[in-house]
């Protein structure tokens, strides 16, 4: 779940000589109902865990939905405001729902903040309607499409376990009819890790997207139960147990990242957004990394469900990470609760000795703490499981990165 991201290398500066108060938060307003059913949804299972009513749409209702957007607003004191939409399937809503989020968002912006929106969508419902209402309201889209036909339908089907790749396709097409600026996500899983070049230039070249995004799909079998979790602080940290057979292997994942980092930077570098690449070169400058899962600590977004639930993350909407409920307690009051800071800094708390003493811990923190269910060559639980792809990946760019600023010419080249 990952996510569609406005952010890029360079921080906001300090507004109205205020100390910022920002919140991130993803909003299910419809949960994990979709019209699709891909193999390696993490979200899916959530319908029976959060016990969603049986039989209906499980919708934030008007009331709520003010409430929440109220909150948001309220919790920040920054220039820009980004909401962002995700599911489920955001777009079964409709695009009324769309319409009065963005009325509530008019009725509460202070004069002195820009409200954005990004939406994460299949794009399989997408039409003219939609995409005049995206263009009209400055909306960012980003569409969930795994690479060409044979990889994307692979593991992105529908009800019926047929391949969604033509209807995904036929919504980006809307996109581009109406100028609507999107980005593409896609998961690399144990299939599409195989073929990083193909992926990469299907995306750049036929699909057209500026803005590439990649997550490595990494699934704990069972990890809805039985959970043993490592701290003794906010426990964030699963281990034992094995991953789905679709994740990707640690190795093919570094392979992966190293393949279309070479070709980026020989064709791209400048012209097309890979966050996950732009990221480690502004790290390798010095600058703070801009992706909560490769950061020192994290808990800086939560997950907001239909019901007003909040949890630490989207990858933790367990009963044992709720924070609250925002018809009870404001959303900012939870957001910096000390529950959520344990939980964020359990991430830091929690690195096994290998992490602690390796050349490159200032590139990943040890990464996403979801995926640290391995042990270390010391014995020691949590490492990550794709520390070998990771560790590999930065002996790769080092030298090359090195070499730019030895040169000199990197920033103008980042922008």
């Amino acid at each position: 779940m990952t996510t569609l991201s406005l952010s890029n290398l360079s921080s906001i500066p300090q507004f109205n000589g205020k100390a910022h108060s920002k919140l991130q938060a993803l909003a299910k307003p419809i949960g994990a109902v979709c019209n699709i059913s891909c193999t390696y949804c993490y979200y899916l299972e959530k319908q029976q865990l959060l016990e969603y009513p049986k039989g209906s749409q499980y919708t934030m209702d008007e009331v709520l939905l003010e409430r929440y957007i109220k909150q948001y607003i309220e919790g920040q004191n920054t220039p820009e405001i980004i909401f962002s939409w995700h599911g489920g399937e955001p777009t079964l809503l409709g695009i009324e729902y769309f319409q009065k989020v963005v009325e509530l968002q008019k009725k509460y912006c202070p004069s002195y903040s820009k409200i954005s929106n990004d939406l994460q969508t299949n794009g399989t419902l997408l039409n003219d309607a939609w995409c005049e209402f995206f263009k009209n309201n400055d909306f960012i889209i980003g569409v969930s499409i795994d690479g060409p036909e044979h990889l994307h339908n692979h593991y992105r089907t529908n009800r019926a376990g047929k391949g969604t790749f033509s209807q995904t396709m036929r919504g980006i097409r809307y996109l581009k009819q109406h100028n609507v600026e999107f980005a593409t996500l896609s998961c690399v899983n144990d299939v599409t890790g195989k073929y990083p070049l193909e992926v990469y230039r299907f995306l750049r070249d036929e699909v057209g997207s500026k803005q590439l995004q990649f997550i490595p799909v990494v699934d704990k079998r069972e990890a809805h139960t039985n959970n043993k979790w490592l701290s003794n602080q906010q426990a964030i940290i699963p281990v034992s147990g094995e991953v789905e057979p679709w994740s990707v292997g640690s190795a093919r994942w570094g392979q992966f990242l190293i393949t279309i980092f070479d070709e980026w930077f020989e064709h791209d570098f400048g012209r097309v957004l890979v966050p996950y690449l732009e990221n480690f070169v502004g790290v390798w400058m010095g600058r703070e990394s801009t992706m909560c899962t490769l950061s020192e600590i994290c808990g800086k977004g939560l997950a907001v469900e239909p019901n007003g639930d909040v949890y630490s993350c989207d990858h933790y909407v367990f009963p044992e990470f709720q924070l609250g409920n925002i018809q009870e307690q404001a959303l900012s009051t939870l957001a910096f609760s000390p529950k959520q800071q344990s939980f964020g800094f359990a991430k830091q708390k929690s690195l096994p000795k290998q992490c602690q003493t390796c050349e490159f811990k200032f590139a990943c923190h040890g990464e996403c703490p979801k995926n640290r269910i391995i042990t270390s060559r010391d014995g020691e639980a949590g490492l990550n499981y794709l520390c070998e792809g990771w560790l590999g990946f930065f002996k790769h760019i080092d030298p090359v990165i090195k070499g730019l600023l030895k040169a000199n010419n990197i920033a103008s080249r980042l922008g």
